[in-house]
């Protein structure tokens, strides 16, 4: 049914793949914004948002149902957002002002094709991940390109030529520095493992020393190590990785580059209507990438199970030889696991108070980074040993 489609020119299909996949991430992280507030009143014991409903739908049946659930709140705030007038104060510079809420997208919506978010099974049951870009260098194609979103935070500070925003942007690039070093220090025990003495019993689409589809094709090994996740197979990468990611999205309690209470709202401080939700989408969005990051790095892809793979189940439910409902598996899968770290997400920042700016700082030089640089060490000799074996 689908064969027209892989007639296509290469460039063509990579084109409509990357529309495809941005068109759906964008809503995708829009809707974040309602689901953390939904999220918020579950967990403070309050209804949420349920009062949002247009006059003109008020006559459809089981309409009442939706409205309570909170489900029009998403397009008010998208149309308050559009409509709204968009103030530019008089003092501000004005190009680099407009261009800040710009930056901060690009870099978000950038990284998504370095990702494989899904597989299917071909006709000869070998998994094939659904990725947009197949880099060698896929892990550091995703950290180079979204750290350029602190320039966006930076310019956005600068620009708005007033002090809290300044002081927010100065607190973004170190805070994003500083935990930048245990991010990547967390994940080189991964990339060793799976390009150590073990990798030659993988077979697989990504032969890149970086690829992030290569982590998942060795959790899908079989046997005991074989087919268990890094998250349990290095509990502190997973760790120091989760902690560097708040840090790095600036979500609570390491959200001090927005910091309310001493700083009103720190780099967005001037900026309102559609510019202002830019910089909130662009947030959700690096958060999406993030989850789906440490999804493939610790907790197995789209394999539903440790030690369970996306084949074996499509095997044991029948559809192995359907490759198209095998691909919306595995979709279904992933986007389900990112689901469920976005829902932590949101859970950790209405449990856990802020850290203070001497805090963060502390805990990212003084804890993390020691913390990673020994779990490195440790995991390399453990790597040289099993060589020499």
């Amino acid at each position: 049914m689908f064969d027209f489609y892989f007639d296509l020119p290469l460039w063509l299909r990579l084109v409509l793949q990357g529309l495809a996949v941005m068109l759906t991430l964008f809503p995708i992280a829009a809707a974040c914004s309602m689901a953390e507030r939904k999220v918020a009143a579950w967990i403070q014991d309050r209804p949420g948002p349920n009062r949002t409903l247009a006059p003109l739908l008020a006559w459809i049946p089981g309409i009442h149902f939706l409205q309570r659930l909170g489900l029009f709140q998403l397009a008010a705030d998208g149309g308050k957002f559009v409509f709204k007038e968009d103030i530019v104060p008089g003092h501000v510079n004005k190009a680099y002002f407009v261009a800040a809420p710009i930056l901060a997208v690009i870099p978000a919506l950038t990284t998504i094709v370095f990702i494989p978010f899904g597989a299917y099974l071909d006709a000869a049951g070998r998994v094939v991940p659904l990725i947009l870009a197949n880099v060698d260098v896929g892990l550091l194609a995703v950290f180079a390109i979204s750290s350029l979103s602190v320039y966006s935070v930076i310019l956005a500070g600068w620009a708005s030529n007033s002090k809290f925003p300044f002081l927010g942007a100065v607190r973004a690039s170190a805070q994003l520095i500083s935990y930048e070093l245990s991010m990547t220090l967390s994940v080189l025990p991964v990339f060793l493992w799976v390009n150590g003495p073990l990798a030659g019993e993988v077979a697989g689409s990504f032969t890149g020393t970086l690829g992030l589809g290569r982590v998942v094709e060795f959790q899908s090994q079989p046997g005991f190590f074989g087919g268990m996740w890094f998250g349990f197979l290095m509990p502190v990468s997973a760790f120091v990785f989760l902690v560097s990611l708040f840090a790095e999205t600036n979500r609570a309690p390491f959200d001090t580059v927005e910091s309310e209470a001493d700083l009103v709202n720190s780099f967005a401080s001037e900026y309102g209507a559609f510019k202002w939700s830019l910089f909130y989408v662009a947030e959700y969005c690096h958060m999406i990438v993030g989850s789906a990051v440490f999804m493939l790095l610790f907790g197995g892809g789209w394999n539903p199970l440790p030690w369970i793979t996306l084949g074996d189940l499509a095997s044991w439910i029948g559809i192995a030889h359907l490759p198209l409902v095998t691909g919306l598996l595995g979709i279904g899968i992933f986007v389900g696991k990112v689901l469920a770290m976005i829902f932590f997400f949101m859970w950790v920042r209405w449990t856990l108070p802020r850290f203070r700016y001497d805090q963060v700082m502390k805990i990212g030089w003084q804890k993390l980074l020691p913390l990673s640089i020994a779990n490195l060490v440790f995991y390399a000799l453990v790597i040289a040993w099993l060589d020499t074996r």
